[in-house]
């Protein structure tokens, strides 16, 4: 769940056995009892919101993309698993979507440079009408809200606007009525309608909630007079019982009713919230923080389960230990991981703040070789010849030798025993992988010129050179044990396997949104595992018979 800064990203389905949310350009469908997945291909940038119907027939998300270019809204069908249409009219970012209860229509929010809100014909995939949607002297819309029993109803709310929208089908336009806050100004961070329509909720970045009446446009009350929430009021979800599900900026999810607003309820989570999602009528309901958690809570008793949980930063390495595939371990910014291979969970944690983890064992320009034991780490020697940051250190079978790559473009070959530099090799390129082929006399290396080079361990030589990639950098590369074949992926967002001596790709894998940082073949030939710069782990089946 990489994406957890996606407002309301986290989605639970009206048929209660599965969870929606985004993983950089996908979305992702996770059964909640099995875990299996379903991935929706079809957005070329970021998903920056999700919506499901209310019953569960559509998907809609939309994307971001560069400035002056169309952004995409994508309508999926829930049961087939694929893309029904694409609505292009905004441009820049789509900020929200909503449907209406029918499944009618579609409303779409534009990012700050469209600032245009408009509404969809579902059945016939195209624009009915579009307005601004906030006036001259306020800021931009951010979140919008359909009516719970009116398909001719919706809100917007942002930066000091909260309007209600009266749809005028046989005339094709929409009328905004601005409402009433009276010397209050607020800007709206998160929005819920109660399911009889008779108010509408809004949570603020000041820490407040708002009460709305959709029919008079008047502010009922406000609260929590004192002690509001820390950080915002990220995420609002009201119950069918009455009350409020609130979450903060600062992870506290907490169980309150108007008028009063103080905690009846409440957990402290890790994270500041995105996303509450009910389940059927709310019993159960899922939670998204920002650090990429999925909590399940039982109302009754308003205890937190962990569900699943992923980096929410970019993933720099990934290792198997050695000779069994059945653990794995990932490095981030502030934590290392020790993930369950088969299950896909987390079985351990260590969190290292404020060190960025990049490959074990490697220290800024130098080289530095360490004695560990059980309780000490003594270092034997630092090897001063890179002029730049080492981006990927392979040592030999017999530990007696290591070739370090480096972003000043060379490759050293060192010996261990002696702790001298045996071999250099020079390339118009940054290096960012290397491997020894399992014979240890030919090594292969790749980066920045996007080409695999393979060279002589003996004398340093360049024996041959292949196109690794059309669009990007080569950032991560594993040799099978056999050495038969190699895999790769880069900045094209594609893990391709290559067979070593024809040189030429066998397999490509089409599955991350983000750069890819390194790839590992585990023990066994069994899975490939891929880890990228948007904090996603993929792992996939090793093509050929392990």
């Amino acid at each position: 769940f990489p994406s957890g800064h996606v407002p309301t990203g986290l989605k639970c389905h009206p048929d209660q056995e599965h969870l929606i949310y985004p993983l950089g350009c996908t979305i992702l469908i996770q059964a909640i009892k099995t875990q299996e997945q379903n991935f929706l291909h079809g957005h070329s940038n970021n998903v920056s919101c999700v919506t499901i119907s209310k019953s569960g027939v559509y998907i809609a998300s939309g994307q971001v993309t560069f400035m002056g270019f169309k952004a995409d809204i994508i309508l999926w069908d829930y049961k087939k698993r694929e893309l029904m249409a694409r609505l292009s009219l905004h441009k820049g970012k789509i900020e929200a979507l909503a449907f209406s209860p029918n499944d009618l229509y579609l409303v779409s929010l534009g990012g700050p440079d469209d600032g245009s809100v408009v509404v969809w014909s579902i059945a016939k995939t195209e624009a009915i009408c579009g307005s601004p949607a906030a006036g001259l002297n306020v800021g931009n819309a951010t979140s919008v809200v359909f009516s719970q029993c009116h398909d001719e109803m919706f809100v917007t709310a942002g930066n000091g606007t909260i309007r209600v929208w009266e749809l005028d089908l046989p005339n094709r336009k929409i009328w905004p009525t601005e409402c009433q806050t009276g010397q209050m100004k607020r800007i709206v961070m998160s929005i819920s309608m109660a399911s009889d329509d008779s108010f509408f909720y809004l949570g603020t970045t000041t820490g407040d909630i708002l009460k709305m009446n959709p029919r008079t446009k008047l502010l009922a009350d406000t609260g929590p007079a004192k002690d509001k929430f820390s950080l915002g009021v990220s995420a609002i979800k009201c119950l069918k019982t009455g009350g409020l599900l609130v979450g903060s900026g600062a992870g506290l999810l907490v169980f309150c009713r108007s008028p009063s607003y103080k905690p009846i309820k409440k957990i402290q989570l890790q994270g500041g919230i995105t996303s509450i999602s009910l389940r059927g009528e709310g019993h159960q309901f899922f939670v998204g923080t920002e650090e990429s958690h999925i909590y399940r809570v039982n109302f009754t008793d308003f205890k937190e389960t962990l569900v699943t949980t992923c980096h929410f930063e970019a993933v720099e390495d990934v290792v198997f230990p050695f000779g069994t595939a059945e653990l794995f371990a990932t490095c981030a910014k502030k934590d290392i991981r020790v993930w369950h291979t088969l299950s896909n969970r987390e079985l351990l944690r260590i969190t290292v703040p404020n060190m960025t983890c990049h490959e074990p064992v490697l220290c800024g320009f130098q080289v530095r070789v360490w004695q560990i034991g059980h309780q000490t780490q003594k270092l034997e020697e630092a090897l001063k010849e890179h002029k730049s940051s080492v981006s990927c250190i392979r040592v030999k079978k017999n530990n007696e030798e290591c070739v370090t790559a480096s972003t000043d473009g060379t490759c050293i070959i060192w010996d261990l025993v002696r702790l001298r530099r045996n071999q250099m090799i020079l390339a118009n390129t940054l290096f960012q992988c290397v491997c020894y082929h399992p014979e240890e006399f030919q090594i292969i290396t790749s980066g920045t010129d996007r080409k695999i080079a393979y060279w002589e361990v003996f004398d340093g030589s360049g024996i041959r050179e292949l196109d690794g990639s059309l669009s990007g950098s080569i950032n991560g590369m594993d040799i099978t044990p056999e050495g038969v074949h190699f895999v790769t992926g880069g900045n094209d967002h594609l893990v391709k396997v290559w067979d070593y001596n024809e040189g030429e790709v066998t397999h490509v894998g089409v599955g991350h949104s983000g750069n890819i940082t390194r790839v590992r073949i585990s023990p066994g030939n069994e899975y490939i595992v891929s880890v990228s710069a948007d904090g996603a782990i993929l792992r996939w089946k090793y093509p050929f018979p392990s």
